[in-house]
C-alpha cells in the first residue's frame, strides 16, 4: 500500500548555480546539510524554488541524486526526498516520475499541466492525475499553486475525487486556502491521505485544522523556526506557537517582496555563507548588495537572529 510522507516540516529547496548556471554543487551541499541540521523532516527537489523548468531531464535526475547522496553520506538517511515531477505532457510527466525514484526519490509532487488552460477542466485534470499515478513507481502527491500553473485551482471536490487513486497519497496546497485544507483533512486519515500546507503563513492554522504540517519557501531560511513552532504545538503551548506563527507570517510576505527564488538565494548567500543568488532567466538576480536597508530584508534578518539563537 503507497503511504504518504510521515507530518511534519518539508522544504522546497533553492537550487544553487554558478556565474555560468551550472550547479554549484558545494553551495547545494552545504544548504542540504543546513537544511537537514535544522531538522526538516524531508526536502523537496525541484518544488517552485527548485526552478524545475529550467532544467534539462538529466539536472533534474542529477539534483535528486546529489540531495539524496549528500544526506545519506552524513547521516541523515532518515530524512526524506520527495521530487517535483510536473511537465506539460502527461508522457514527460510519467518519465520524471521514474527518473526521480532511479535518483532515490521517496515520493513525487505533480502540477497540473497549464500550458492549454481552457482544455483543463475537472474530468481532464483528474484523468491526467490517475493517468500519471498509475504510471508512476513512488506514491504520488498533487501540488496546487495556482501561480504557477496559469489560475488553475484544484478545489477540494477535485482532489477529494483524486484521493481516492490508491497511489494517491496526498496534496501541497499552495493556494492558501485553510477552509478546502480542513475539508480535505477532515474527510481523509492522515496516515492515507497528508495534506499539507504549501506556505509558512498557515502553516499553524493548517496542523491546528488536521493538516500535516507544511512544505514552505520561508523554511529554506529558518528551518529551525519551523521546528519549534511544530515542538511548540505538540507540548501544547498554543500562545507562544500563535505568536511564533505570526512572526513567520511576516516573514513569508518579506521573502515574497524580496523577490521570490532570488531572494531567498541572496538571504541565505548573505546570512550562511554559502552561494550566490544566481538564477536561470527569465528569472531577475537579487544583488545581495541590495538587502542593506530595505524593510523586507530587515525583517527577515530579525527572525534569523531568532533563529540562530536556538
Amino acid at each position: 500500500m503507497a503511504l504518504p510522507p510521515p507530518p511534519g516540516y518539508y522544504v522546497p529547496a533553492v537550487l544553487f548555480f554558478d556565474e555560468n548556471e551550472d550547479f554549484d554543487v558545494a553551495a547545494i551541499q552545504s544548504h542540504v546539510l543546513r537544511l537537514a541540521r535544522g531538522g526538516v523532516t524531508g526536502i523537496l527537489v525541484q518544488g517552485s524554488n527548485g526552478e524545475a523548468q529550467h532544467l534539462s531531464h538529466d539536472e533534474r535526475k542529477e539534483a535528486i541524486r546529489l540531495t539524496r547522496q549528500t544526506l545519506d553520506e552524513n547521516g541523515f538517511k532518515h530524512v526524506l526526498v520527495i521530487a517535483g515531477t510536473g511537465a506539460q505532457s502527461t508522457r514527460e510527466t510519467k518519465k520524471l516520475c521514474v527518473d526521480a525514484k532511479e535518483a532515490g526519490a521517496s515520493h513525487v509532487l505533480v502540477l497540473t499541466p497549464s500550458t492549454w488552460p481552457p482544455q483543463m477542466s475537472a474530468d481532464n485534470i483528474i484523468r491526467f492525475h490517475r493517468e500519471v499515478a498509475d504510471a508512476s513507481p513512488l506514491p504520488y502527491m498533487i501540488y496546487n499553486f495556482p501561480v504557477v500553473t496559469a489560475g488553475l485551482d484544484l478545489d477540494s471536490d477535485v482532489i477529494a475525487t483524486l484521493a481516492q487513486h490508491p497511489n494517491i497519497v496526498g496534496t501541497k496546497l499552495s493556494c492558501g486556502q485553510i477552509g478546502k485544507l480542513q475539508r480535505l483533512a477532515s474527510t481523509f486519515p492522515q496516515n492515507e491521505f497528508a495534506v499539507f500546507a504549501g506556505r509558512s503563513d498557515f502553516f499553524y492554522t493548517s496542523v491546528l485544522c488536521g493538516g500535516a504540517g507544511t512544505i514552505a519557501a520561508l523554511v529554506n531560511v529558518l528551518p529551525g523556526l519551523h521546528g519549534k513552532l511544530l515542538k511548540l504545538q505538540q507540548e501544547g503551548n498554543f500562545k507562544e506557537a500563535m505568536e511564533l506563527q505570526a512572526k513567520l507570517g511576516h516573514g513569508d510576505w518579506a521573502m515574497q517582496k524580496l523577490g521570490g527564488i532570488s531572494g531567498v538565494k541572496a538571504v541565505v548567500s548573505h546570512h550562511f555563507g554559502y552561494g550566490v543568488p544566481h538564477v536561470r532567466g527569465p528569472l531577475k538576480p537579487l544583488a545581495v548588495e541590495t538587502l542593506a536597508g530595505n524593510k523586507y530584508a530587515n525583517t527577515v534578518a530579525e527572525l534569523i537572529e531568532l533563529e540562530k539563537s536556538l
